[in-house]
Parts: structure tokens; sequence; C-alpha cells
């Protein structure tokens, strides 16, 4: 399995690879802010496991409804200059929650806002520090 592959010109991580530094990431946000905010609730007899299950629910949804969502709303993201993007992170939160039942709730819409912008803020972080580090050391290893 390599480790890095070249698509069109740019080299990117393993998609199992960047899958799994991204679930454990996002795993660990939702524990932080589970632990510090009561307005949010995740099972709390198997707190790590239902945490991954959330964002691997957060994670489907996002592959699969959120490009419609994205291509539907793009007059109200136009007009408010990117603001409302956060909101759409927010229904997919909401989405995940309803999904997931008893087992995860979200009780308070302004956590949830909190929560989409942390995950983006994640995603932007672990990008940043840590695949693309990791996609040049791979890279000078392969030269």
């Amino acid at each position: 399995m390599k480790l890095i592959k070249n698509v069109k010109g740019k080299y990117r991580l393993n998609t199992f690879i960047d899958w799994i530094i991204y679930m454990v990431f996002y795993t660990i946000v939702l524990i932080c802010v589970s632990s510090f905010f009561k307005s949010m609730y995740i099972d709390p007899k198997h707190p790590y496991i239902y945490a991954f299950l959330i964002v691997l629910v957060i994670y489907l949804l996002d592959k699969g409804i959120k490009p419609s969502l994205v291509k539907l709303t793009i007059p109200i993201t136009g007009i408010t200059v990117g603001l409302f993007y956060p909101f759409i992170n927010l229904f997919i939160l909401k989405l995940a929650d309803w999904i997931l039942g008893h087992h995860f709730d979200l009780k308070n819409i302004w956590i949830a806002l909190f929560i989409s912008i942390l995950l983006s803020l994640c995603d932007f972080l672990v990008s940043q520090l840590i695949v693309e580090p990791l996609i040049k050391i791979l890279k000078k290893e392969g030269e």
C-alpha cells in the first residue's frame, strides 16, 4: 500500500490514512466539547465509540448530502459572503443528531454552531499541520 499517490500532478496522502487522521481528530474535538458543555450529550457508556460513530455519520452526510446543500444554497451563501456556510455544517450536525437518536443530542443551537465552526477549524489545522508536512516528508523519502 502506497502512503502517497500522485493525482494529476499533485501528491496526496493515501485516502484511507487521510480519512483515519481526520476521524481521530474530529473524535477528539467532539469528546472535548462534550466534556466542557453539558448542552451536547454523547452516550456515557462508551463515549469514544459513540463519538467515532458520530464522526462517521457526519462524514457520510458530508459526502452524500452536503454537496447538494451547498449547490442549493449558493445564492444565500453568496449574499452573506460565505457566512451562511457554517449553517450548512450545523444542518449536517442536527441531521446526525436525529439519526443517532438518544446516543447523541445537541440541546443548544449555539453549541451546535460552535461545534461546526470547531470542526471546520480542525479540518484546516490538521490539513496544514499534519497532512501537508507528512506528504512533504514522504515525497522526499520516495525521491
